[in-house]
């Protein structure tokens, strides 16, 4: 016995070796390998999430006061941001009336057609076992950010009242 050697409890434990059944450490297990039940579950949660939340929505009226809290920045500043008005734009939508969703927030409605693909894309995905994983460069979050800022900006200014709800 080496003296120099550490007490079994103090040494580090071997590697274990990969099992056969187990994929690569690093490496996710293929969606197709999954059945197509527990594909569809998070993205057809998350739609019946959306679902849920447009239903509210549309039954209890953004446009009488006293139901939903008022902006925080619009209480303190009296500046649009550029979600204020987005109540009322996915009232409007849920109602069919897409003329006053576009009035109360075009940025929300663009923002809801995005989401409406993006879900039929991650379905489609989802049921031929492809990877549901989205990735988003950062010069594309850059650019989401600067036309929000870009619309806020101009919905704040006499110009852009037009974009103000």
């Amino acid at each position: 016995m080496d003296p120099n050697a550490a007490p079994a409890a103090l040494r580090a434990p071997a590697p274990a070796q990969p099992q056969a059944w187990l994929p690569a450490p690093g490496r996710p297990v293929p969606p197709a390998s999954e059945p197509l039940v527990r594909r569809l579950l998070v993205p057809l949660g998350t739609l019946a999430a959306v679902a849920a939340a447009f239903t509210y929505v549309g039954a209890v009226d953004p446009n009488h006061p006293g139901h939903y809290p008022v902006c925080p920045l619009y209480a303190v500043t009296g500046i649009y941001c550029p979600g204020c008005g987005g109540l009322r734009s996915a009232h409007a939508v849920a109602h069919g009336d897409f003329a006053a969703a576009l009035g109360d927030n075009a940025l929300a409605v663009v923002g809801y057609g995005v989401f409406a693909v993006v879900m039929v894309v991650w379905l489609i995905r989802a049921v031929q076992g492809r990877s549901e994983r989205f990735t988003i460069p950062p010069a594309l979050w850059w650019g989401i950010g600067s036309v929000a800022l870009v619309f806020s900006v101009l919905r704040n200014l006499p110009m852009g009242s037009f974009l103000a709800p």
